[in-house]
Order: C-alpha cells, then structure tokens, then sequence
C-alpha cells in the first residue's frame, strides 16, 4: 500500500512538473504558474505565449508570437520595459484575480490591472492572438476583465481596435520599438487624435516624439482619406470599420483570406505585411509615408503638394495665396509656405467667393468648427459669417470649417471629400497659382 502511495505521488507530481515545466498548455487558472520552459498556445495553434530574448540581447520577456511560420514575430509584449536577466520569469494569477508576471525572487515585474475581481479567474490565448482574462463563472465567454488588445504595443492585429474608449478613457496607440533588441517603448507612436471637447473630427498621426511626422486625413466612409497609393484602400480579402459614438472612436480590420496579416509600426513606417503559405519572409504590401508629399505639412501653410505633374514644383500656392518667401521658393525652399493675394475683409465678407476642390487631402483640424445634421447652404453661410473662417467642406450632412491657415494638403488620388477654400472678393480678378 505505501507502495502504491508513493507511485500515485510520483504521478501526480511529474504530471505537476511536466505542466509548469515542459507542457505546452492552452489555460491558466490560479496556482498554476506558467515557467520559462512553457508556453501558452491558442486553442487554434496560430499564436503562442512565451518567454523570448530579442536580437542580440540577453535579457528575457514574455510576449506573444507567431507559431508557425519560420521567422520569429513578435506581435506584443508584456514586460516591455522591465526585461528579466535570467530564466527565473514565471506567470501566474495571484489573489486579486489579476495576471502577474514575475522575476527574480518573486519581485513583480508586470501584472494586468482589472478593476474587477473573478471569482474564478481564468486566463488563456485567444487565436485571433488576445490574450484575455475573464471569469470562469460568467456565462458570457466574452466578457472580458482585462484583454491585451486594450494595450498594443507595435502591431495592430485583425480584430484588434486603434483607438478610444471614450467610456474608460482608454486610448489604443501603437509605439515603436525602441531598438530590434529592446521592445521598450520607441520614439514613434500611431494613433487616432481627437479634437476637444466634441470629438468630431479625428484624425490619424505617426509622431516622432511629439513632432507631427504624418496624417492621415479623415475617414471618407471606405478608408482614411488622403493617400499616396491605392494600398491604403483595403487590400483584397480585408474589410476595414471606422467607429465614431458616443462609446468610442476607432478603426478596426478584418482579414477573409488564409495569409496572415499585420499592421506594424516601425522607425516611423507604418507597414502593412502578409506572410502567405510557404513563404520565407514577410511581405510588404504598403508603406507610410509613402512619397515626400506624406511627411506633414512638407510645404507649409496654405500650398499643396503635388507628385508627378510635369515641369511644376512639388510645393504649389493654393489659389488665391503666393510665396510667403519668393526667393526661398524659388530654391525649393518650401517650408515657409504661402500667404494671402490679399486679407478678407469683414465688410465684404457676403461677396467673398469659394473655389472647390474634390482631389485634395483635407487640411489639419487643428483649429476647426464641425458639426453634423446642417445642409450645404447653411454650412457655406456658417463659414461667410465669420471673416476668420478660410475654408469648408461638407458631406453627407457633416459641415466642417477651418479657421486660420490651412496646412498639410496634398493631390489625392482617391480623394472624396470636398474642401472650399475661401478667396476674398478684392482679389478675385487676380487670383491664381
């Protein structure tokens, strides 16, 4: 009989070890601790949690990966800037309900933040790649405590959602990483900006720090607006989704083809890549920016930017504007921009008139007045009203207007939004480029 008591414990025992230690498992639930040698897979093979040491660094941490394909990908990390130095990491749930990760004689060095407490805390790998924590108990399998989408790090998933949760103040942005040894937080970050306090017109920007790199314009009911190739349209098999309520304000993908897709974020690309079958690498389907014209505001206020027309500038005035500097603009020197033929004047300001334009990317929100539910009349009388207003546009009931200069515009190829700029009455005769 003791025997037989010693055999089951050494059962039950080296099935312990081979679960913390070697196993590959699909779940945590608390007292189970998930170590070096283990990794957490989804349930569909396609994703996997585990410890990893980037490039030529020696330190450790726990990120989620591709499973199958050649190239190590790393698609988000726990512990980005808190690396361990030895194989002592381990993870686990700990007596709040939350997820925690461990170092070296158990000092904390990351843990997820739920409000809520499970009464029987379950954590495992969805194969979508989100890595979420929920209660056993709840019959809502979807009801997530805490989700690692909520927190991206340089790469934006299908499914995944780049933006606000205007309800939790949770703001979804992608951040570079700092080196392709070091997944600490970069320079450059991708995310969608809100105008305050109403929240009408967002806008999407690849920052360098807090310098303005790029912007995308706003969505158009197909994509953000205001691209330098068709490749920011969706590509074939993917459908995108722009959200704007009173809950939130965010762009999501989704992808219907067999290749793996993903959104990453580099030193100051966005880069849009599948990985297909037996392929070896991963494939770049397209970039941004994507040409000069892309870089913010390349040409400076009131002028657009224009690829490939012959014998013309890059930089070009807007109608009704001229070189702020001619000299410098005449040596391509563009940043300085360009300046009103004359000044709108408040008396004739109901005999100013207004050139459209339909390929433009939009100008910058910085300083704008939006709001829906007005028609094109009342939306052009707004903007007359008013001597500082420059421009409007209008669509599908939407009226927004833009005070001060203009800037960041260029030829769109696919542009649908329409823009009015403002070109006062004593200058009409001569206005031009």
């Amino acid at each position: 009989m003791e025997f037989l008591s010693f055999l089951a414990t050494f059962v039950v025992l080296g099935l312990s070890l081979s679960r913390t230690t070697f196993a590959v498992v699909d779940s945590i639930r608390p007292s189970e601790f998930m170590s070096e040698n283990t990794t957490l897979v989804s349930r569909g093979g396609r994703f996997e949690l585990g410890f990893f040491t980037p490039g030529s660094s020696k330190n450790r941490f726990l990120g989620i990966r591709y499973k199958n394909i050649s190239v190590q990908t790393v698609v988000w990390v726990a512990n980005r800037c808190e690396p361990i130095d030895d194989s002592s990491g381990s993870l686990t749930i700990d007596d709040t309900g939350n997820l925690v990760l461990y170092g070296q004689n158990k000092r904390v060095v990351w843990s997820t933040n739920s409000s809520k407490q499970a009464q029987e805390p379950l954590v495992y790998l969805l194969d979508n790649g989100n890595l979420v924590l929920r209660d056993e108990k709840d019959e809502n399998t979807n009801n997530y405590l805490w989700e690692s989408f909520d927190y991206p790090t340089d790469t934006m998933l299908p499914g995944m959602k780049l933006g606000w949760d205007l309800r939790r103040g949770l703001n979804r942005r992608l951040s570079s990483w700092k080196s392709s040894d070091d997944p600490c937080d970069g320079d450059f970050t991708y995310g969608i900006e809100l105008d305050e306090p109403h929240h009408t017109y967002p806008q999407v920007f690849i920052r360098n720090g807090s310098a303005k790199l790029f912007r995308e314009g706003p969505w158009d009911g197909i994509s953000f607006s205001g691209a330098s190739n068709t490749l920011s349209y969706p590509w074939y098999g993917s459908d995108y989704e722009f959200v704007h309520n009173d809950d939130g304000v965010y762009f999501t993908y989704s992808v219907n083809r067999r290749s793996i897709f993903r959104i990453v974020l580099g030193e100051g690309l966005i880069e849009y890549k599948e990985w297909e079958g037996e392929d070896t690498s991963w494939s770049s389907y397209y970039t941004i920016p994507g040409d000069q014209c892309d870089y913010y505001g390349f040409c400076g206020a009131n002028s657009e930017c224009v690829i490939n027309e012959v014998n013309k500038p890059i930089c070009q005035c807007l109608k009704g504007f001229k070189p702020k500097n001619q000299e410098n603009w005449k040596v391509m020197h563009w940043s300085e921009g360009c300046v009103r033929n004359g000044s709108v004047s408040c008396d004739d300001k109901e005999k100013d008139v207004f050139l459209g334009f339909t390929d433009l990317k939009v100008p910058n929100a910085q300083y704008i007045w939006a709001k829906k539910s007005m028609n094109l009349h009342e939306c052009k009388a707004k903007c007359l009203s008013n001597c500082s207003c420059t421009a409007y546009g209008y669509q599908d009931s939407d009226c927004v207007l833009w005070f001060g200069d203009l800037f960041d515009i260029r030829q769109a190829i696919y542009g649908r939004q329409n823009v009015q700029i403002r070109i006062p009455f004593s200058t009409t005769d001569s206005a031009g480029k």
